[in-house]
């Protein structure tokens, strides 16, 4: 079920009116059926797969806790396996069965594996890492075991961030499933507040580039290389309206009923370096993989040499758990690359700071550092959007090729015809489309802005209660009026991981 839908739009009043009618006791059931019911409305089979990885991990948590040494290690072990076993089968056999199959052509061997005809479980990635986060922290014992089958099934499965996130720990969320939620009027309210900025974001923001990006990225071949320069611009734009507005929407509908998810984004696209950047985008990932991989592997506390090995593992493990292809791995390895020439050159770029005296002026320092990370995290996107490395390849020649026209015309005075270019025939979008676009990541901007001095609601709190009523107005006018509605309502990205 998407948020997005009109099912939703049933789907969720209803849950949350049930919950508060309930006695206390009976609110875990109702709400891992309701959990149920939002997964299966994809494809109901799927709903035995997330059983089994459930299944696995909330015994192997209970024979975790009760044996030691060796037995207690194997238990863990065989609860990873298990559990990554199922994720590969479903999501990474063929894409190293056609690698495996390839290399036995170049070698000249016989290699008759036949790929799988499977469809890959929706969110199944992040069911996954936070079945195993479960599993871990037990065996640190960092968690008790929970022996509540239901509220470990509802710690998995509990709807708002079953498919996308944000993933949560488990000391952070089973004794929420226990805790008696009462009905709070402001409680609720800003949690449909978030829900509304999360949807505005979505259909109004995400929905809408998508149609530029689609049919840009759709055909590199024959667009232009300035509409692929705008067209990676705006898929920045696409991809984080439509994570972060799915995380805003989980966040607000939990919030409404009493319960408390984790922030999964942080305005990072105002990032000063790349370091800064994956502590601000998807949050609740880039603390798993630092907590679970990257600090066990050794973390910063080796070597200089080993360090850079570990943060390039867990880049590339990164860019793989978003997606069987080699684009997301080039695009994991190539943040891992980021972040090592950050660390390499940091005493060459504060000499050259120096040498130019631009610590004298540091606004304009901050912005040059926020342009740059800026610019480099959008050539990583290109390997994110592309359907394939040669696609990526392609994209990289005909922008650079396009750059090179654009700067000729803009130097002899055409820019009616650099507009013209990026609205040429063809490409889904008008001037109203182009306009639309753009005033809306402005708007965006403008709210990022205006949180440097604190949460967006606890501004709007202090101002009075007719300006609070014209932007609420506002916000969930604009998702009517604006929202792109000419078609199916449109999943979310991060589904598809």
């Amino acid at each position: 079920m998407l948020f997005n839908s009109l099912d939703f739009l049933i789907y969720f009043p209803l849950v949350t009116l049930l919950y508060f009618l309930l006695p206390h006791r009976f609110r875990w059931g109702m709400l891992l059926v309701a959990s149920c019911l939002f997964y299966m409305a994809f494809i109901p089979v799927y709903i035995l797969v997330l059983f089994t990885t459930i299944l696995i991990d909330y015994f192997a948590g209970i024979w975790i806790e009760k044996t030691a040494g060796k037995t207690r290690k194997i238990w863990l072990i065989t609860s990873i396996l298990s559990t990554c076993l199922v994720l590969f089968i479903f999501k990474y056999f063929n894409f190293f069965n056609a690698n495996m199959a390839g290399l036995a052509r170049w070698l000249h061997w016989n290699y008759s594996l036949e790929g799988l005809s499977l469809i890959l479980p929706i969110g199944l990635s992040f069911h996954t890492f936070q079945s195993l986060s479960y599993v871990i922290e037990v065996y640190y014992g960092r968690q008790k075991a929970e022996h509540h089958f239901g509220i470990y099934a509802l710690y998995v499965m509990f709807y708002p961030q079953l498919v996308a996130g944000p993933i949560e720990r488990p000391q952070h969320m089973l004794h929420q499933f226990y805790e008696k939620h009462y009905f709070e009027y402001q409680r609720v309210a800003n949690g449909l507040k978030r829900m509304a900025w999360g949807m505005f974001k979505k259909v109004v923001i995400a929905d809408r580039l998508a149609v530029y990006v689609n049919q840009i990225y759709g055909d590199p071949a024959s667009s232009h290389g300035l509409q692929l320069l705008l067209a990676t611009f705006f898929f920045a734009y696409q991809i984080y309206c439509d994570f972060s507005g799915y995380s805003d929407i989980a966040i607000g509908a939990a919030q409404v009923m009493g319960f408390k998810l984790m922030e999964n984004f942080n305005r990072p696209y105002f990032s000063k370096s790349i370091s800064e950047f994956w502590k601000r985008w998807h949050i609740s990932l880039s603390t798993w993989f630092k907590d679970y991989l990257y600090i066990p592997l050794g973390g910063n506390r080796v070597s200089l040499s080993r360090l850079y090995m570990n943060l390039m593992i867990t880049f590339l493990v990164s860019g793989l758990w978003h997606g069987a292809n080699w684009t997301y791995v080039i695009w994991g390895g190539l943040n891992g690359f980021y972040l090592l020439m950050s660390l390499l050159t940091r005493s060459w770029r504060e000499k050259l700071v120096q040498l130019t005296r631009l610590g004298q002026f540091p606004q304009l320092h901050k912005g040059l550092q926020v342009i740059t990370t800026f610019t480099l995290i959008c050539f990583s996107w290109v390997f994110f959007r592309a359907s394939s490395l040669a696609d990526a390849i392609l994209v990289f020649k005909r922008i650079f090729q396009g750059l090179g026209e654009g700067l000729q015309l803009a130097l002899e005075g055409h820019l009616g015809s650099i507009v013209h270019l990026l609205m040429a025939p063809g490409v889904p979008f008008g001037r109203k489309e182009y306009l639309l676009a753009l005033g809306t990541i402005l708007l965006l901007e403008i709210a990022h802005l205006a949180q440097r001095k604190g949460a967006l609601k606890w501004q709007l709190s202090q101002k009075p209660v007719w300006v609070r009523w014209v932007f609420y107005y506002g916000l969930v006018m604009g998702v009517i009026l604006l929202g792109n509605y000419s078609m199916a309502p449109q999943q979310f990205i991060y589904f598809q991981f």
